[in-house]
């Protein structure tokens, strides 16, 4: 069992898209066009590049990347394990932001104290 139905999420965020399209073309043509930059280069590869976003969706908490970017790095052959470490590249990630922050944090604190 599925914590939600993502095929159908996919097919909701996806529609979305193509009414915000009617709403904003050159809006959405930009975003497809920044999406498609790193393949113009591709020195990484189109799957490394979906593990990324998929690394960066979670860092971002984005359920609609998430889904899409899922989709992908499904057609493009990545491994249920190769996920798994981009996910733990996103957990390391986020914990050292927290940690990063907590420093900013401690500093904030002193300063007030300071006044």
């Amino acid at each position: 069992m599925h914590m939600m139905d993502w095929n159908q999420y996919r097919q909701q965020v996806l529609a979305g898209v193509r009414d915000m399209g009617k709403l904003s073309g050159d809006t959405v043509r930009g975003y497809v066009q920044l999406g498609a930059a790193g393949g113009k280069a591709d020195h990484l590869g189109a799957k490394i590049r979906e593990l990324i976003a998929l690394a960066c969706a979670v860092t971002l908490r984005c359920d609609g990347c998430i889904t899409v970017h899922s989709e992908q790095a499904v057609k493009l052959g990545a491994t249920r394990e190769e996920v798994g470490e981009a996910l733990g590249v996103a957990i390391a990630l986020n914990a050292g932001a927290a940690l990063v922050y907590s420093t900013r944090t401690l500093d904030a604190f002193a300063a007030a104290g300071e006044v």
